[in-house]
């Protein structure tokens, strides 16, 4: 009797839980999708495989909002899913403003993973519930990729790692060309799947723990008179494995994807990371080859941590003349409002304000393709009390306030084969770069919210004014005025530097026409003519906030249709009688 009443209390413990989460039991929250399609846990990290799944979800939960499809494969083998969003109700996806995101080109560098899935969701989520979405993909596609390189971001989450460990992918090189790979890495010899602190009891040693914090090791100081404990920090947990007398020097060789893109290329021995040319990794190589197929894609961004970062380039001083005036304006202004939707980021400049990087990413982007791009460097610690006064040692109050102990292994013996007697312990790998779970969500949504400010000032266009003025002998003048309202122009500089792209299309049908030009100046009627197929004016940029005005001379026609076609800005006509 009672194994059945204890059966029977679970059997309605469940059947409460799953009531509760009807949708007549959810009160919505501002700014989240309430009884979501796809319900998804965004305070935890996934897997390569994981967030692959979720994709999935989401494609198969909105199939008319999305197309999933793989753009190649990594190293290994892992497919690298794109999701391409937008209302597939209201035209050609392709020929839309075409937005690029992705995440964790870096293997520790997650977050992007899941920003840029919350990305996905919260679009689809909110197609129909929210106009702001529901307009932006009426007249934009979203082309979002979580996690460029699967095989290191299952590593970096699988295998003993520091918080920065594996750097970037997943090409085995022999560094010492003993001819073997990977074999003196690090090892996680207490078995808690980080690789965390080794330190050593020693009478000359040059820390004692803290007496304020048995979890923190502080140096001493010259004139300290010290009666505590000594200890040397003997650096992160490994032993001797090839027998060569050292430990944790034989790291995994590697490549940085973030060096192997196509602009201002650096061999390894000028920059360490770059592998053997540009776009020799497969996962560059994929990025690349489809962003090339897509001369829509007029912004971009990608998710890396940490620091709290907005970043533009140049990567490179020897770069700098490659932004100009122009399209660093542009640059300003989305970067300056992102410091305001990311409390405690900062907009900087990568070569200013940190360090040399040749062949990034964001400088192909920019460079190569003539897109606005930004890396954002994920986490910051002010996350964590919202206090800039605090120093870099916060992450131990956080530690013990916020994460109430977890992520922190406590030191404890272990008998080295070379050192002998020592202790291990200290942050797992999941403490500091990557962002709390608790902290996750809304990271991801004001990363999210930022890619949307970038994408709403893609190019906007529109057929404004369209006036028919009679001229003698039967003949007719149309003038029209192409709009553009948003802060991207069609072209940026580097772009026209370069003949990137093509010239945007300005068509007249309805006619006979026999000349067609730009208008320079409409007070004074200066014109520039196009001596050949003037029904098409080819005009070089749309600027931002700002028009164009081109006329046609037409001979018979009374129903006339102007058709603006542009690369980036998307395709758009208005008929005129």
């Amino acid at each position: 009797m009672k194994k059945y009443i204890l059966t029977t209390v679970c059997v309605l413990v469940v059947f409460a839980f799953a009531k509760a989460q009807t949708a007549q039991d959810i009160f919505q929250a501002a700014g989240t999708p309430s009884n979501p399609k796809v319900k998804v846990a965004f305070n935890q990290y996934y897997t390569a495989e994981g967030l692959a799944a979720i994709g999935k979800k989401i494609a198969e939960a909105h199939p008319n909002l999305v197309k999933r499809m793989s753009i190649g494969k990594s190293t290994q083998g892992r497919d690298i899913w794109m999701l391409a969003i937008t209302d597939y109700s209201t035209g050609d996806a392709d020929r839309k403003p075409g937005f690029y995101l992705d995440g964790n080109i870096h293997s520790n560098e997650i977050q992007g993973g899941e920003i840029s899935t919350y990305t996905a969701w919260y679009l689809t989520e909110s197609f129909g519930k929210v106009p702001y979405i529901t307009e932006m993909l009426q007249d934009r596609v979203f082309y979002i990729v979580a996690t460029i390189n699967p095989d290191a971001r299952n590593n970096y989450m699988k295998e003993p790692n520091t918080g920065s460990s594996p750097r970037a992918g997943m090409i085995p090189l022999d560094d010492d060309s003993d001819g073997l790979f990977d074999e003196d890495g690090y090892d996680d010899l207490d078995g808690d799947g980080s690789v965390t602190e080794m330190r050593r009891k020693s009478p000359t040693g040059d820390y004692i723990i803290d007496p304020r914090d048995p979890r923190k090791m502080i140096r001493i100081g010259p004139d300290d008179v010290v009666t505590a404990q000594r200890y040397e920090r003997l650096g992160r947990e490994g032993i001797d494995n090839d027998g060569d007398g050292q430990i944790n020097e034989d790291t995994p060789g590697y490549y940085d994807p973030n060096r192997d893109w196509g602009w201002k290329w650096q061999p390894d021995y000028v920059q360490r990371g770059a592998y053997k040319y540009p776009f020799s990794a497969p996962e560059t190589r994929a990025v690349a080859d489809f962003v090339k197929a897509h001369p829509n894609i007029a912004g971009a961004q990608s998710f890396h941590n940490s620091g709290g970062m907005i970043l533009r380039g140049p990567g490179a001083e020897e770069d700098k003349a490659t932004y100009n005036r122009a399209d660093i304006a542009i640059y300003d202004a989305i970067g300056k409002k992102g410091e305001e939707l990311l409390p405690g980021y900062n907009y900087l400049t990568v070569y200013k304000d940190l360090y040399s990087v040749f062949g990034g990413e964001l400088d192909w982007f920019y460079g190569g393709r003539g897109i606005y791009t930004f890396t954002n460097e994920i986490f910051t610690g002010f996350a964590y009390y919202k206090d800039k006064n605090r120093g870099r040692d916060q992450i131990y109050d956080a530690g013990k306030d916020l994460l109430l102990g977890d992520g922190f292994t406590p030191y404890k013996a272990f008998n080295h084969p070379t050192y002998g007697e020592i202790e291990i312990g200290g942050f797992k790998k999941n403490v500091g770069r990557a962002t709390p779970g608790f902290m996750l969500e809304e990271e991801a949504h004001r990363n999210m919210v930022f890619v949307f400010y970038h994408a709403f000032h893609m190019p906007h266009l529109s057929v404004g004014d369209v006036t028919v003025k009679s001229l003698p002998n039967g003949l007719k003048e149309v003038t029209a005025t192409i709009i553009n309202d948003r802060l991207m122009p069609t072209h940026a500089s580097q772009d026209l530097l370069y003949n990137i792209e093509r010239p945007d299309y300005i068509t007249l049908s309805g006619g006979t026409v026999l000349a067609g030009m730009i208008v320079k100046d409409a007070d004074f009627n200066v014109t520039e003519e196009q001596l050949h197929t003037p029904e098409t004016i080819k005009v070089k940029n749309i600027p931002g906030n700002s028009t164009v005005m081109v006329r046609w001379i037409v001979k018979g026609g009374n129903n006339f249709k102007v058709k603006v076609d542009s690369a980036k800005g998307g395709v758009v006509e208005k008929s005129v009688k």
